[in-house]
């Protein structure tokens, strides 16, 4: 299967690709955004042109106050609704009564933890009927990601992952921004270069790698929240729990 979709996109614009997809998976495709800069390409390719994929996000419930605000301008921008998912408030209640309200600064295990209570698991929930699911990612955002394909198959969400902006530069990213007037999170201007929760983002310094205000009192090495890195088993069987 995957070696056939690559076959089938190859030589094909971004907006054919996805125009392609969403007749091969009509129904069963979706587009997760974080609101960051790639995602917004993404975004505008699919609102513009009204493809049918779904567009969703996954609501934290520690998002910035300029992510909201990007949110609610990209909605009314296109008049289209990108479909929230918020982490379940027993395991947010359980997490928080037990360990705080900054467990994760004090472990791994407890950063894990929380990524999966407030990301992982309500992805889960959002991919449940999807058989496709679209990223923004690009192998040069950080070293977890340069052995990106443009199909993957993820096993931990039993699905096709799709990274269409595999091989796109930053700069391929900003410049789609700024020709196509696309609304953008105003905390790229102010040096976070990628925002996930606000206690777990910074701005980077100087000669820092896009990625390396996310979780920056980890090794660079480690730093993803989960959704895109297959998951240990005993997280896969609670995914599996979730989407009987």
């Amino acid at each position: 299967m995957i070696n056939k979709l690559t076959k089938h996109i190859k030589n094909k614009s971004l907006k054919e690709q996805l125009e392609f997809l969403s007749e091969e998976f009509k129904g069963k495709i979706a587009f997760s955004t974080s609101f960051g800069q790639e995602d917004q390409v993404l975004t505008d390719i699919i609102f513009k042109n009204n493809i049918p994929i779904e567009v969703f996000t996954l609501d934290t419930g520690r998002m910035f106050e300029e992510t909201y605000k990007v949110w609610n301008i990209t909605n009314k921008k296109y008049g289209k609704k990108i479909k929230a998912y918020f982490p379940a408030k027993e395991d947010v209640e359980k997490m928080l009564n037990e360990k705080g309200i900054y467990s994760f600064y004090d472990s791994i295990e407890n950063r894990k933890e929380c990524c999966n209570i407030r990301k992982v698991f309500p992805l889960t929930r959002a991919l449940g009927e999807v058989d496709l699911w679209i990223t923004g990612l690009r192998a040069q955002q950080s070293v977890t990601r340069t052995d990106l394909h443009f199909f993957e198959s993820n096993d931990t969400f039993g699905v096709i992952k799709f990274n269409p902006l595999k091989d796109w530069s930053f700069q391929d990213v900003l410049n789609y921004l700024k020709e196509k007037k696309v609304p953008y999170n105003e905390l790229h201007d102010k040096g976070f270069l990628s925002i996930g929760c606000a206690p777990c983002t910074r701005a980077i310094k100087e000669g820092e790698d896009i990625r390396a205000g996310r979780w920056w009192w980890e090794s660079k090495d480690k730093k993803e929240c989960g959704l895109h890195v297959e998951q240990p088993e005993d997280v896969k069987v609670k995914i599996s729990n979730l989407k009987i």
